[in-house]
């Protein structure tokens, strides 16, 4: 039996071999994998289209024309991370664009309160499906694809007529216009860059002083800094971009925030942790406490609001109504989840991932066109995309289960 001298108790335990006894955090590069993925598809397309890729006008183009997946895509990375699917989103995004258009043509609505009521609207139909999922226990797949259904000849029905359009300015700025500009360039969108750069590097520093004060492990001061100046960095140089154009879209700001929101919303509240738990192993989440049933149900509340969100983004882009729009809105956000890394099983994914997905689709979209592929090619193309991006995620995931 080994023995212990209290000489040997009062002496500490030498730091690990080959470093300072600080812990550090092994970086996963897979998490960076996305993003890396974007930085090439756009250096590639920037060759190949002679340097058309990145115009100001085409930045401004890109992020307008995407938005309705991006937005889309934050919500269903909480649907597919809680184990779930929607298929209704595009449908609902139709419907609830007939009703926002006819609110402020026929029923003499203003338009701040076409938005309000397009939003609620939205939320009912996510309340409507979250409670056949989560309190009937109807499989999500089932039940959106029956409300992609019904929903979509609700639109029809609303929209009888054919397009509405003719929509008030105010509204149509919500998809298409842009803050004030000062100038050439504008001031204010390099104003605007240089405090979104402030902002991020203090809350990268903050929670790596929190990490500090916890003693736990964190990333490494080289790694850290060079993260943070390329984001820097692509942060200043999309405004600089856009400071060349008309300004700063209205549709960035609404996405930045919700992007803020939607993170901080899954990674520091109760209702985000329990979202990761029920993926992740639903029968533990539930022997723990966790109210899965409230949880899933305002998941696709949730869906739904963001639903009706794309629905005024895509209508005002438009500047009408129509019966078809929305249509495969809803791949394209699920493409975007899964691109950006999502596990199909669910348990694991993020806002920032589903976002980066979103633009890997919008660049590849912007890109193809340009170089004017074929349509159909476009299609092969994003598919194969896809496929990739997920096999990369079940052989990664495979790799650390060994």
């Amino acid at each position: 039996m080994t023995t212990t001298t209290p000489e040997q108790a009062k002496t500490p335990a030498p730091p690990p071999a080959g470093g300072n006894g600080r812990k550090r955090m092994r970086i996963d590069l897979s998490q960076y994998g996305i993003l890396a993925a974007l930085v090439v598809i756009v250096l590639l397309f920037q060759v190949l289209t002679g340097g058309r890729l990145l115009y100001p006008g085409n930045v401004s183009n890109l992020i307008q024309q995407n938005a309705y997946v991006l937005i889309l895509a934050i919500g269903m990375v909480m649907v597919i991370i809680a184990g779930h699917i929607d298929l209704s989103v595009g449908s609902v995004v139709a419907t609830v664009g007939a009703i926002a258009a006819l609110a402020m043509n026929n029923w003499g609505m203003p338009w701040w309160a076409a938005v309000i009521l397009s939003l609620l609207v939205g939320a009912l139909i996510g309340a409507w499906q979250g409670f056949w999922v989560a309190f009937v226990g109807i499989p999500a797949f089932i039940v959106t694809l029956a409300g992609m259904l019904v929903f979509r000849g609700v639109a029809l029905i609303l929209l009888t007529g054919g397009t509405i359009s003719g929509l008030p300015r105010p509204f149509n700025a919500i998809g298409n216009g842009t803050l004030p500009a000062t100038g050439t360039p504008d001031l204010l969108t390099l104003g605007i860059g240089a405090l979104a750069s402030v902002a991020l590097v203090v809350q990268q520093l903050k929670a790596r002083s929190d990490l500090r004060k916890l003693d736990l492990p964190r990333e490494r001061t080289a790694s850290f800094v060079f993260k943070n100046a390329v984001a820097v960095a692509a942060i200043m140089y999309l405004c600089y971009l856009l400071a060349f154009n008309r300004g700063t879209p209205i549709i960035l700001i609404i996405l930045a925030a919700l992007v803020l929101a939607y993170s901080f919303l899954l990674n520091r509240t109760v209702f985000g942790r329990h979202i990761y738990a029920m993926g992740g192993n639903l029968n533990a989440a539930m022997m723990s406490g966790v109210k899965t049933r409230w949880v899933n149900f305002m998941v696709f509340v949730n869906m739904g609001f963001l639903a009706g969100l794309a629905a005024v983004v895509s209508t005002a882009r438009a500047g009408g109504a129509v019966a078809s729009a929305g249509g495969g809105f809803e791949l394209d956000a699920i493409a975007a989840v899964f691109i950006g890394g999502a596990s199909v099983q669910g348990g694991v994914g993020t806002v920032v991932g589903a976002v980066i997905g979103g633009l890997v689709m919008g660049v590849l979209n912007q890109g193809l066109s340009i170089l004017s592929v074929d349509a159909a090619w476009q299609q092969v193309i994003k598919g194969l995309v896809l496929l990739l991006a997920v096999a990369v995620g079940f052989a990664r995931r495979g790799r650390g289960a060994r």
